[in-house]
């Protein structure tokens, strides 16, 4: 059934924001060290001259002209460019730092909806009422996050969270990018089909096997083909290819668990590549849990294998903590059961079992 096709009653639309943080963590650390501006700047693990194990957790734009990206081997950045500055993740201080500026991001939002550490969307007051009055207030909150945080953030701004989401990766670092509703087909269908958030590598390969290159290719395609192939997945990308979206920008219920997964740039049964996974997975992890104000009693892993077959297992701790060492050895505890000769496409780390921190309780993190 095409698209157009489709009966859908879609909820009233409002102009949509979307607020990334400019290589959020790498940002915060040159404001503290303003000395470190124009340097290439390399947050995560040690690289020991080159042989240390772990990851990127996120770079510079300097550090990304010599080919580093967030997730890369920590001795492959390091090979790259020796005379980086490598710095450890300092979580405490991104997450105080991103608490005030999603404060502050919710003082120009009706609506305001935080998914990461670093991004959020946010829908602005009835007072907004076009896109010129919106590329105004996106040019506000850009200078009001410089001034107050000293760090820079793009934004996009459109007629829904996927085009608004898009968009803000669009002229990074200090970007923004306003969508009009009449300009949604035309941003969209010169863009490659993995700029459709969702859409991975391993999907867009298999979309590049179907002849599907760009989004144009893809919003055109039969959906009869893109669900044989997908199941309702199809439909889905179908329908963003055309830039719609129906979701709404909603504060997030009380939290439950709190997971991250991570899918390899290619399969791998590598220990080193995925013990550093694991361990950046559970940093982003332990961030929400601090944001949140969580404690948790029980670890969760997940792993999927190249044939897609998925395993979890999980321990429950006799304590309530939010100690990230209990995370990461915990997590490590569990994925002994599956290193080996098989390939894994994908881990992820969770917690679960949570309640709220009192600040008088006294934390074992021993077990």
């Amino acid at each position: 059934m095409p698209v157009s096709s489709l009966k859908i009653n879609p909820p009233e639309r409002r102009i949509t924001f979307h607020a990334d943080m400019d290589s959020f963590f790498a940002s915060v650390e040159v404001r503290e060290r303003p000395e470190l501006k124009g340097m290439p700047v390399v947050v995560g693990s040690d690289p020991k001259g080159g042989s240390g194990r772990g990851v990127v957790s996120t770079c510079s734009y300097e550090a990304r002209k010599y080919g580093i990206h967030s997730a890369m081997p920590i001795s492959q950045a390091y090979r790259l460019c020796p005379d980086a500055v490598f710095l450890p993740v300092n979580m405490k201080l991104y997450v105080g730092v991103s608490a005030k500026i999603m404060e502050l991001l919710k003082g120009f939002a009706d609506r305001f909806q935080q998914v990461s550490v670093d991004e959020a969307y946010l829908v602005p007051g009835p007072e907004i009422t076009d896109f010129e009055e919106a590329t105004l207030y996106a040019l506000r909150i850009k200078d009001e996050v410089q001034k107050q945080e000293g760090v820079t953030c793009s934004v996009g701004v459109g007629p829904n969270k996927l085009i608004a989401k898009i968009a803000s990766d669009f002229q990074k670092p200090d970007g923004l990018t306003v969508v009009r509703p009449e300009d949604v087909r035309d941003f969209l269908f010169p863009l490659p089909v993995s700029k459709i958030p969702g859409i991975g590598e391993k999907t867009a390969d298999t979309l590049k096997s179907m002849g599907l290159n760009r989004v144009e290719e893809l919003a055109n395609c039969d959906v009869q083909l893109l669900s044989g192939k997908f199941g309702k997945m199809g439909l889905r990308m179908k329908q963003l290819a055309n830039g719609l979206d129906f979701r709404e920008v909603r504060e997030k219920e009380s939290v439950k668990s709190i997971s991250r997964h991570g899918t390899f740039a290619e399969d791998t049964s590598d220990p080193v590549k995925i013990t550093g996974s694991l361990d950046l997975l559970a940093e982003i992890v332990h961030s929400s849990l601090l944001k949140n104000r969580l404690l948790f009693k029980t670890v969760v892993l997940t792993v999927r294998f190249e044939d897609f077959s998925t395993y979890t297992r999980s321990k429950t701790i006799p304590i309530w903590t939010s100690d990230i060492f209990v995370i990461k050895r915990t997590a490590i505890q569990l994925l002994s059961e599956f290193i080996g000769n098989r390939k894994l496409r994908l881990v992820g780390i969770g917690v679960t079992k949570l309640r709220e921190r009192d600040e008088k309780q006294t934390l074992i993190t021993d077990f």
